[in-house]
């Protein structure tokens, strides 16, 4: 016999509220949103920023180690690093390695804007009502999310 409250239960949750991966786009939105207010005085886009956040984690990169760390396609990423050329944030030169490989690395302008960057992000950060958070509590929800993207990736693996 078919039940017609069943059916209405699965359609209810497929509605776009009921969805973790729009809950999760609409955040990834605001954040960069926020972001981009703080990173507009320093000309920077927010995929430019975390292309700088890794390359101030670890300089000297080979584009395709920038790729796979940052889940960005070389497609996608090429752009970014020749905006960030053009700014003199970082430089692209021939791997000594491999001439076929291109390392990206920090100028001058790149390494000393870390610290004014970051300081900028922090100022405001504090203003945002989504950092209000206690520290033990933030670092929680990104260990979940962490670990949900983790998961994720797996499932993904195992096709």
């Amino acid at each position: 016999m078919y039940d017609v409250n069943e059916e209405v239960v699965k359609v209810k949750a497929q509605t776009l509220e009921n969805q973790l991966c729009f809950a999760i786009y609409k955040a990834t939105n605001q954040y960069t949103k926020l972001y981009r207010k703080a990173l507009e005085p320093f000309d920077l886009t927010y995929p430019q920023y975390i292309v700088l956040l890794a390359l101030w984690e670890n300089d000297h990169m080979i584009i395709k180690q920038l790729s796979e760390k940052l889940s960005l396609g070389i497609g996608t990423l090429n752009p970014i690093i020749s905006k960030l050329v053009e700014k003199d944030y970082v430089m692209k030169t021939p791997s000594p390695m491999d001439k076929r490989s291109v390392v990206i690395s920090l100028t001058t302008k790149g390494r000393n804007s870390e610290s004014t960057i970051s300081e900028m992000i922090s100022t405001k950060a504090t203003k945002w009502d989504s950092f209000a958070i206690f520290d033990d509590q933030f670092k929680l929800k990104l260990q979940e999310l962490n670990t949900l993207l983790s998961q994720l990736n797996e499932g993904e693996e195992k096709k």
